[in-house]
């Protein structure tokens, strides 16, 4: 049964790609959002210092440095062990056989939040790929060209403990069950690697958008067939059970990356489409016809 936590579980995760587009030539990976008075912790003094010392650390950060380990609290750890027994029953059931593979190997802990250091070493001795921190959502023209040189971007801090099934902006569930486990999969960090690529020789605003967008159904949104059902593969999916459970109802669509650019899509709802590949590797193959050409 899909609840309305679920719900705004998987709303709120979708903003990670779509906001902020066209894009500024002047953003800073290290621009934070604020918090909303809407925010569940916005009102609480403690939470929001917390915040603000896990946000330092990004700051702080010097690319291609050890990744200095945020300081979470039981609480902090409590959300994640709450998150994780949702999910992993989910994931059985409908992730793909690669998650479940990548999932195996990285094996990430289930009674504490990992630290993102341990986490990109384990992904890039996968993948080559490696995660650097941010102190909240950048620009997507800087997370989405940072790809292109086998670095995802990654936030630290976990939502609020008050609605553990609910946080209005990307965060280290997000990010790391989701993308991260993912990207230790060789041809999504090469997929990953050739989408910073077309970003950075996008000679219009019109085509960053159709990047993102075919980013959005792919390596966010993504579902193939596997053994006569559907499999997600998409991070913006496996790291919500909400849209996990709703994925079965929605309308499958080819797989036609030229319509996909052209889709817009409502972040404030279960996706009510995907456009779904036939093969994890018909999807990798036109994936990367597409962003090749």
């Amino acid at each position: 049964m899909t609840t309305q936590s679920s719900l705004q579980e998987t709303a709120s995760e979708q903003t990670i790609v779509a906001d902020a587009m066209p894009l500024s030539s002047t953003a800073n990976r290290r621009d934070i959002i604020q918090i909303d008075p809407d925010h569940p912790g916005f009102r609480d003094k403690v939470y929001r210092a917390r915040r603000n010392e896990i946000a330092q650390i990004a700051i702080d950060y010097k690319p291609g440095t050890p990744i200095p380990d945020a300081p979470y609290t039981e609480e902090e750890h409590g959300v994640w062990r709450i998150i994780r027994e949702e999910l992993e029953p989910q994931h059985q059931r409908h992730a793909c056989a690669e998650y479940l593979e990548c999932a195996k190997r990285i094996a990430l802990p289930r009674e504490r939040i990992p630290q993102l250091g341990e986490v990109s070493a384990r992904v890039e001795a996968m993948s080559g790929f490696r995660l650097e921190p941010v102190a909240g959502l950048v620009h997507p023209r800087i997370f989405l060209e940072s790809l292109a040189n086998g670095v995802f971007l990654s936030t630290q801090y976990i939502r609020h403990h008050s609605t553990p099934l609910y946080t209005p902006e990307p965060d280290v569930v997000h990010e790391i069950i989701g993308h991260s486990t993912m990207l230790a999969n060789e041809w999504i960090g090469e997929l990953s690697r050739l989408v910073g690529q077309a970003v950075k020789r996008a000679a219009s605003d019109e085509e960053l958008e159709r990047i993102g967008r075919v980013y959005w159904y792919t390596i966010e949104f993504g579902v193939v067939r596997e053994a006569g059902t559907t499999k997600a593969y998409g991070a913006g999916l496996l790291s919500s059970a909400g849209e996990l459970q709703a994925m079965q109802k929605a309308e499958m669509r080819p797989f036609d990356l030229e319509v996909a650019s052209r889709q817009i899509y409502d972040v404030t709802k279960f996706q009510p489409f995907f456009y779904c590949a036939d093969s994890f590797e018909e999807m990798h193959q036109k994936l990367r016809d597409y962003l090749l050409r």
